[in-house]
């Protein structure tokens, strides 16, 4: 792995709670400008290593590289400031915040006004609702809608890489359709993106590249079209 081809490298990683390892010499790589994901059930690793890489859980052994810089163990907020931004399981919107609150909410570490309207433009182009009902309570939308405003709200920052926890979970068919086509229109402007998910199908649709985590190890790695037909990887996700 080289920090020029790789915005993210993580390298022989372990982590856990208390005595006991999650991650168990997890090597990944998220390359510039491309979408790569992580495959896992429930119980695999994949939250323990989101923890990881954004500082949560810090790893026992082993480093987290991001844009060449070493960010092992790094309080959560640097890693932000480096250019991260993370949007989480279940979306965690502020609910009592309008839908332009919340999105500025994720400029907030910028203060150049004339920025932030641009990156609202920016968001609105990609989500035309959130700026038809800008003045509406976030907690009033639904499930597939505070999706988006999540993702727009990480776009708000300006990001080098966008880390995606489960954008699909406890979304209808429909929604999660639009939601990995925003990822992949995301992607295509430019930004990197780590998938972390469960949904193989989808997520295998618009990856370049992925890794499926099981028991806490790496067990496959490749492009998205050798995942595909990985013997192993089908029997898991494909049936």
């Amino acid at each position: 792995m080289t920090a020029a081809a790789d915005a993210l490298e993580v390298e022989h990683l372990f982590a856990g709670y208390d005595r006991a390892d999650v991650l168990i010499d997890v090597s990944i790589a998220a390359r510039a400008g491309e979408i790569t994901c992580i495959l896992g059930s429930n119980g695999s690793g994949k939250t323990t290593l989101v923890r990881s890489i954004l500082g949560l859980t810090p790893p026992r052994r082993g480093r987290v590289v991001f844009g060449g810089v070493d960010i092992t163990g790094l309080p959560t907020h640097r890693v932000i400031a480096l250019g991260m931004a993370c949007i989480p399981e279940g979306r965690k919107v502020f609910p009592k915040l309008t839908i332009e609150e919340n999105l500025r909410l994720g400029a907030y570490r910028e203060a150049d006004e004339v920025t932030i309207r641009k990156r609202l433009r920016d968001v609105h182009g990609i989500f035309p609702r959130l700026g038809e009902r800008r003045t509406q309570l976030a907690g009033t939308m639904s499930g597939g809608e505070q999706a988006m405003l999540s993702i727009g709200r990480g776009l708000m920052g300006g990001p080098r890489m966008l880390l995606i926890d489960e954008p699909s979970l406890g979304l209808s068919p429909l929604f999660v359709a639009q939601n990995f086509d925003v990822i992949r229109r995301v992607n295509e402007q430019g930004v990197t993106v780590l998938l972390v998910e469960q949904n193989a199908h989808q997520t295998l649709a618009i990856a370049h590249r992925g890794y499926v985590l099981s028991k806490g190890r790496v067990v496959a790695e490749g492009s998205a079209s050798a995942l595909r037909d990985n013997e192993e990887v089908r029997r898991a996700y494909f049936g």
